[in-house]
């Protein structure tokens, strides 16, 4: 084959799972067409089954209200699915006040990089502190990793 055993292999397992026998080509072909022929509908949670049945479903909200309302207030033109992407990350860490505190500090809730920045150890109030001659936003903006800016504060605060 390629020489390489690993590959040999992996080349070897990947065309043993691809051999069905005609019992299991024909299992797929009904459950494909019964999947084809499933209603569509969207996610939610089964419904009060005493008053709407077992059809009925509650669409399910990814972000909450209060998350969607700060994030438009501030980005009026950002398209509604991308706002609640970013409003769904931002709940999981804290509350609302917490990303309006990291969007005054410079960095946008709809930039993930502030999750890496705020698992790292960092505030809102450390991006402006000052290492050397820059603040920490503009160590992070060049590049710097979260951890090293931690690492320098904390030997910053222990030398004072």
């Amino acid at each position: 084959m390629t020489g390489d055993p690993g590959v040999d292999a992996l080349i070897r397992q990947w065309a043993a799972e691809r051999e069905q026998t005609p019992e299991e080509k024909e299992i797929d072909r009904i459950a494909s067409a019964w999947l084809a022929d499933a209603p569509r509908q969207a996610p939610g949670i089964p419904g009060q089954r005493a008053r709407t049945g077992a059809s009925g479903w509650a669409s399910v909200d990814s972000a909450d209200p209060g998350y969607l309302d700060a994030m438009r207030r501030r980005l009026p033109d950002v398209p509604l699915d991308l706002l609640t992407a970013a409003a769904g990350w931002w709940q999981m860490i804290g509350d609302v006040t917490e990303a309006e505190k990291w969007w005054d500090a410079g960095i946008s809730p709809l930039d993930q990089r502030a999750l890496d920045y705020r698992a790292a150890g960092l505030t809102p109030a450390d991006l402006g502190r000052r290492l050397g001659p820059m603040t920490v936003l503009q160590h992070l903006r060049r590049g710097s990793a979260a951890a090293w800016c931690v690492a320098r504060l904390s030997r910053q605060q222990r030398a004072s």
